[in-house]
C-alpha cells in the first residue's frame, strides 16, 4: 500500500538528482562492499543470489530515496522494505544487523553528496535540506522493515502455536501414534522429543464468570462458571497447551527435571488441577487420564484441592478406580461395624484404620488418634469381639485397610460439603 511521503520539498537543483543517477551503480556497490566488510551476517561473498538480493535491495532504496527528492509529495510504496524485515526474520536474526545497514548506507550516500555538493554548487541550506531528507527516509525504511519483521514474526509463531497444538492432538491420541509420525510432527513444531512427560488437567480456566448459573462440574465455589481466562498459565515454551479442550491439560516434558515442579506450582498459581504421572512419551494419554481422574477426585473433595500429584495419592486413586467394587467390598468387610450407632461405627473405622496402618501397638496407635492409650485398648477389645479371627488373616486386614481408606476418603468429603461426619 503506498503512502504519503512527509519529506518536505527539496529545493535541490533539477540536474542534482540526474547526476546522483548515474552514478546509482558506484555508490551501490560501495554501500553493499562496506555492509559486506563490517557487518558478519552479510559477509557472503560467494553466494550470488544472495549478492543479487543484496544490491536490489540497495538500488531499491536509493531509487526511492531520489523519487522522494525528485517528488516530495508523490506517494511511497513501503512494501519492498517490509519485504525486507519479512526476510530477516526468516533469516532467524533480529533487525539490528539491518539498522546497521541502513546507517552504513545513509553515510556512503552523504558523502557522495559532499563529494558533488561544489561541482554542482550545492548551497549549504540544499546540503542540510538533503541530510534532513536521508534521516526521514532512513527512519521511514526502518519501520518499514519493522512492520515486515513483526509480521513475519507472529506469522511464524501462529503456525509454531497450530503446530504444537497438532503435536498434542496427536501424541494424546487413542491407539498412540507412530514415533516416526510424532518425530516429525515434533521437528516441524520445534519441540525438542523429551524421554518422559506428565500431563496436567486443569478445572475451569481462572476468568471473568459468565453469565447464567453454573451446571455440572463446572460450578464454581459460589454457583458461578467460567469460561474466559483472565490469565494464561506463565509456562515455558516446551509445556504443550491444550487450554481449549473440553478439560483444559498441559503436557509438561521431563517433569523429574531440576526445578520443573517449582516451575509448574509458579506458573499456575490460582489454578485448580491435578498433575499426572511421569510417563514415557507414547504413554502421554495414561498420565492425562490419570490426571483427569485426580481432577474428578479433587472436585469431589476426596483429594485436596490445588494441584495434587497423582504419585502422591496413588493408593486413592487405585481404590477409586471402580467404586462399585470398593463398595461392595467394603459392605462386607465393616459388616461387623453396621449395628452400631454411626458414631460408635466412626470411632472404630478410625482406630481400625490406624492399627492397620502404623502397627499393633496401642501407644502408637494412640499419639497417631490424639487419645489415650488406654482409650485405644479398650476399642480394640471392642474390635476383637466383633471381628474375632478375622484381624489375624493378612488378606482379610488387606481389605479392611482399602475399604476403611475409601470410608475415611467418602467421610472427608461429606464434612467438607457441610454434612455429619
Amino acid at each position: 500500500m503506498a503512502i504519503k511521503s512527509d519529506v518536505r520539498e527539496s529545493r535541490a537543483p533539477a540536474g542534482l538528482v540526474k547526476t546522483l543517477r548515474s552514478g546509482i551503480g558506484r555508490v551501490s556497490e560501495e554501500v553493499i562492499e562496506e555492509i559486506q566488510n563490517r557487518i558478519p551476517e552479510y559477509a557472503r561473498r560467494e553466494d550470488e543470489l544472495y549478492i543479487k538480493v543484496l544490491r536490489t535491495a540497495v538500488e531499491q532504496a536509493i531509487e526511492g530515496f531520489l523519487d522522494r527528492v525528485e517528488s516530495p509529495d508523490a506517494a511511497w510504496d513501503p512494501e519492498p522494505f517490509r519485504m525486507v524485515g519479512k526476510g530477516e526474520a526468516a533469516e532467524g536474526r533480529n533487525l539490528e544487523p539491518l539498522q546497521t545497514a541502513l546507517r552504513l548506507g545513509a553515510r556512503v550516500g552523504w558523502r557522495r553528496l559532499t563529494e558533488i555538493a561544489d561541482p554542482l554548487g550545492l548551497s549549504p541550506q540544499c546540503l542540510y535540506d538533503l541530510g534532513e531528507t536521508i534521516f526521514v527516509y532512513l527512519d521511514q525504511l526502518a519501520d518499514a522493515a519493522a512492520e515486515g519483521f513483526e509480521e513475519a514474526r507472529a506469522r511464524a509463531a501462529g503456525e509454531i502455536e497450530r503446530r504444537r497444538g497438532r503435536l498434542l492432538d496427536l501424541l494424546l491420541s487413542q491407539p498412540a501414534a507412530s514415533p516416526e509420525a510424532i518425530a516429525d510432527l515434533a521437528k516441524a513444531a520445534g519441540w525438542r522429543l523429551p524421554r518422559t512427560v506428565a500431563c496436567v488437567a486443569l478445572d475451569d480456566l481462572p476468568g471473568v464468570p459468565a453469565q447464567g448459573p453454573a451446571q455440572g462440574p463446572a460450578q464454581g465455589r459460589r454457583g458461578t462458571v467460567y469460561r474466559t481466562p483472565a490469565r494464561m498459565p506463565a509456562l515455558p515454551p516446551d509445556v504443550l497447551a491444550g487450554l481449549e479442550r473440553t478439560t483444559p491439560c498441559l503436557l509438561v516434558p521431563d517433569p523429574s527435571g531440576p526445578g520443573q515442579a517449582q516451575m509448574l506450582e509458579h506458573g499456575l498459581r490460582g489454578y485448580w488441577g491435578a498433575i499426572g504421572p511421569a510417563v514415557p512419551l507414547a504413554a502421554a494419554a495414561t498420565s492425562l487420564r490419570w490426571a483427569r481422574e485426580a481432577l474428578e477426585l479433587s472436585r469431589r473433595g476426596v483429594l485436596p484441592r490445588g494441584l495434587p500429584r497423582c504419585e502422591d495419592h496413588m493408593a486413592t486413586l487405585v481404590v477409586f478406580k471402580d467404586e462399585e467394587l470398593v463398595n461392595a467390598l467394603a459392605e462386607a468387610r465393616l459388616a461387623p461395624l453396621a449395628h452400631l450407632r454411626p458414631t460408635q461405627q466412626d470411632r472404630l473405622a478410625e482406630t481400625l484404620l490406624a492399627w492397620l496402618r502404623y502397627g499393633r501397638g496401642a501407644g502408637e496407635v494412640a499419639a497417631r488418634l490424639h487419645v489415650h492409650p488406654q482409650t485405644v485398648r479398650y476399642r480394640l477389645r471392642q474390635l476383637e469381639e466383633l471381628y474375632g479371627e478375622q484381624l489375624a488373616d493378612p488378606d482379610v486386614r488387606f481389605e479392611l485397610e482399602i475399604a476403611l481408606r475409601a470410608r475415611q476418603a467418602v467421610n472427608r468429603t461429606f464434612r467438607g460439603a457441610g454434612g455429619r461426619a
